[in-house]
């Protein structure tokens, strides 16, 4: 069973075929299944030149440095409210505390 030779419009469609694709295959930067998805972009686009290491871009020193002036702060602006709710509740707590032992105390014997 030998190949019988192809006609002149097999070798015209597969020949278009590959012309068409030759472009494509000149971008030796990307990988040939990305090459639609980047087909775009220019060469340098994206390029990334520089960058930190997550160890050396130190997320948490700053927060560090200023987190007691912050705390305080946030502190003494609301010290008023939470200090004057735990005076009203711990004041009552004691004046009802006594005065339950004095009723108890009242009528002994």
């Amino acid at each position: 069973a030998a190949e019988q030779p192809r006609t002149r419009k097999e070798a015209m469609v597969a020949s278009a075929a590959i012309r068409r694709t030759r472009p494509l295959m000149a971008r030796y930067d990307v990988s040939p299944h990305m090459v639609k998805w980047w087909k775009s972009q220019l060469k340098d686009n994206g390029v990334i030149t520089r960058h930190l290491s997550p160890y050396e871009q130190q997320i948490i020193m700053p927060w560090l440095r200023t987190f007691p002036k912050r705390a305080y702060e946030k502190f003494m602006g609301s010290f008023v409210y939470w200090g004057g709710a735990a005076a009203i509740t711990l004041g009552t707590a004691s004046l009802s505390d006594s005065l339950d032992a004095a009723q108890d105390r009242e009528h002994r014997f």
